[in-house]
């Protein structure tokens, strides 16, 4: 059993800006058939996904797509107002791609929640001009890092894990103690969710 990694550096890289990661080249696109680490943002860093109600809808759409052998999920942690991800793309769904899907649905359901739970007042922050949409609920262009290397494959997990302990959020004591996080996983070998796969097995 891998031990999540309890250093200094990895609790610092709870704050989220995203220059605390390891700088990259910034890219959104995703290669079938490889792993990346992945970040989608809420419009305007918006903190949406502070009710369980609406992670939920994250957890859903990943079992979903999982089911549809559209995508493997090895790692993830969502997080009030962002998610991160380590998957693989298997296929694309009929035309659009897994990540595109995954973003279509997911919005599509956030809007239709906060209509009923705030009426149209509660969509206003979310209000873009575009020809093709009224509102956006996530940022564009989310960030895909390719893990080449289980050494920078693990370095990822370690950052996934410990985002909820950040100085910016301190939601938990305990990478473990989160619930929506694959920490507890990693950390006991216990799976609270059955799509989720060991990234120690590809690596």
């Amino acid at each position: 059993m891998v031990r999540v990694s309890t250093n200094q550096n990895n609790r610092d890289h709870g704050n989220t800006n995203m220059n605390n990661i390891p700088q990259h080249k910034r890219c959104s696109h995703l290669d079938i058939g490889e792993i990346y680490f992945w970040t989608a943002t809420i419009n305007k860093w918006q903190k949406l996904l502070l009710k369980d109600s609406y992670k939920d809808v994250i957890i859903n759409s990943l079992q979903y797509l999982s089911n549809q052998k559209l995508i493997d999920v090895f790692a993830f942690v969502i997080m009030p107002n962002h998610i991160h991800l380590i998957w693989r793309t298997n296929r694309l769904n009929g035309k659009e791609s897994a990540q595109g899907s995954f973003l279509k649905y997911t919005a599509h359901l956030f809007m239709k929640m906060t209509r009923s739970e705030y009426g149209n007042e509660g969509l206003l922050s979310y209000a873009v001009n575009a020809v093709n949409k009224n509102h956006e609920f996530w940022q564009r262009d989310p960030l895909a890092i390719h893990l080449f290397s289980k050494k920078v494959a693990f370095q990822k997990l370690d950052y996934i894990h410990y985002n909820p302990l950040g100085a910016h959020w301190q939601l938990v004591k305990d990478p473990v103690e989160y619930k929506y996080s694959t920490a507890k996983f990693y950390e006991t070998g216990s799976n609270d969710f059955s799509f989720v796969k060991d990234l120690r097995d590809e690596f």
